[in-house]
């Protein structure tokens, strides 16, 4: 049987340069990595910005293939998010997250930005995807904000509107894949966090779902952070994840 492509990102949550380095070497370095991508969101950026990135994640591991998701989930008007997708296309991130909340003209500027800086720095062009409900909210977070609405509505109603405004995928809660993909076809994206290997501890995560249940549903890519970084062996950890989920050639 033919391995499935390892659909795991790493989320790298430390401000440590040191160890986000080690831990990267660690897991996506070599001729086989453990995982399919790394992901550097907030904490990381925040704190080293651009040449963080550049020193953490160089070129050389990223020559195997592994993929790099930017996180920074931009939300602002339409001229400020472009900028902000203006800046970082030159670091060629695979995919780059901004909020479907932000409306329609926001979403469609990043886009467009996002071609026409690609094309001018000789880059692949990222793919955007829409921050829909955040994985740590419930029903009762939403309706703090005056949302009124059940956590999968919202997410499938934002979702809609990311797709119809150009994005190439969402981020989305595991119990959110199967309606998405009847929403938004076999192609669009779904960045699927919230992701417990058998045995784990939900933690803050208020929607979780196992590997191999993601992925059976339609999951692109999983977000895997705490059961991969705080493990005594990350790598080991890495492939044990990404085996549940069916790759089988590591």
């Amino acid at each position: 049987m033919k391995s499935r492509a390892n659909p795991v990102y790493c989320s790298i949550d430390t401000t440590d340069l040191a160890h986000a380095t080690k831990l990267i070497q660690s897991i996506a370095g070599g001729p086989k990595p453990a995982v399919g991508g790394i992901k550097l969101g907030l904490e990381f950026f925040l704190a080293h910005g651009a040449p963080g990135v550049r020193y953490a994640f160089p070129m050389p591991v990223r020559a195997t293939g592994v993929g790099f998701f930017l996180d920074l989930k931009l939300h602002d008007i339409p001229n400020t998010v472009a900028g902000g997708i203006r800046a970082v296309v030159e670091l060629a991130p695979t995919f780059i997250t901004i909020h479907a909340g932000g409306g329609r003209e926001m979403m469609k500027a990043a886009v467009d930005e996002a071609g026409a800086q690609a094309a001018k720095q000789n880059v692949a062009r990222p793919r955007l995807l829409g921050v829909t409900v955040l994985t740590s909210l419930d029903r009762s977070d939403l309706e703090a904000t005056g949302v009124n609405a059940d956590p999968s509505d919202q997410v499938v109603r934002l979702a809609a509107l990311a797709q119809e405004s150009g994005l190439d995928g969402v981020i989305c809660s595991p119990l959110e894949i199967e309606a998405l993909r009847k929403r938004c076809g076999p192609d669009f994206v779904l960045m699927v966090p919230g992701i417990r290997p058998v045995g784990s501890a939900a933690n803050d995560q208020k929607r979780a779902m196992t590997p191999r249940q993601a992925v059976d549903l339609g999951a692109t890519n999983l977000v895997v952070g705490r059961p991969i970084y705080q493990a005594a062996d990350p790598r080991a950890a890495a492939e044990a994840i990404a085996r549940e989920a069916g790759v089988n050639d590591l």
